[in-house]
């Protein structure tokens, strides 16, 4: 558990420092959005398309690879 903490705060360090690094620069999310010729309305749309189109798959998957994970899982030996 350590570990997974000691990784989540270099990473949210290492945000903090590119975040600030680019903020000097005077890049924005807005400029970069608007060099792509993207709105914010846009983006959004895309991220709710995206999980409607992952969201079914992703379940369907699951209903095929949870069984055979459990299967697998139960009939390991023991481990040490």
């Amino acid at each position: 558990m350590q570990s997974v903490l000691s990784g989540f705060f270099k990473l949210a360090l290492a945000s903090l420092l590119a975040g600030s690094l680019l903020s000097f620069f005077g890049i924005t999310p807005r400029a970069v959005l608007d060099s792509m010729g993207v709105t914010a309305q846009d983006l959004h749309n895309g991220i709710i398309s995206a999980f409607a189109w992952a969201a079914p798959r992703m379940v369907m998957g699951a209903v095929v690879i949870l069984p055979i994970w459990l299967t697998t899982y139960l009939l390991m030996p023991p481990r040490g």
